[in-house]
């Protein structure tokens, strides 16, 4: 009986696959580089997207651009327990380069990079910066596998 209650409240909260919903929970998942959020708002935000990223077919994309062309590194969860993640990353100067991180790598790299006081498109070492900020968002996993440089 407790179980059906706490199923029931959850479906209160977040209805699951409502075709009337109008865009899905971790849609709004997305913060640019340099923000105004304090640590403790960084790191709250990036719990949220571990969640999501662990009970969602979604994956996180951190792009900058600088005077060399843009990078991306994207998340992906390896399995349902999301103990280990996909690291994709691309320079495009390099190309693809995959590796498998884990939860916690992910965890501190995106507080680290989310928290940056300036962009990495910001780089006043050449004449001519970026103006472009950096942009981290939450993404389908079929778009991120899909997406073409």
């Amino acid at each position: 009986m407790h179980s059906e209650q706490q199923q029931h409240a959850r479906s209160i909260e977040r209805p699951l696959n409502n075709p009337k919903q109008s865009h899905s929970p971790w849609s709004n998942l997305r913060l640019t580089v340099p923000n105004d959020r304090h640590h403790i708002s960084i790191v709250a935000f990036v719990e949220c997207v571990l969640v999501e990223l662990t009970h969602e077919d979604v994956g996180a994309e951190y792009v900058s651009s600088n005077v060399w062309g843009t990078k991306r590194t994207q998340f992906i969860a390896v399995d349902p327990l999301a103990e280990a993640f996909y690291k994709r990353h691309y320079d495009e100067r390099l190309g693809w380069h995959e590796t498998t991180v884990s939860r916690e790598s992910v965890r501190s790299e995106l507080i680290n990079r989310l928290s940056q006081t300036d962009s990495h498109a910001t780089d006043r070492s050449h004449s001519v910066p970026v103006e472009s900020t950096d942009v981290f968002s939450v993404k389908p996993v079929r778009q991120l596998y899909n997406r073409q440089p």
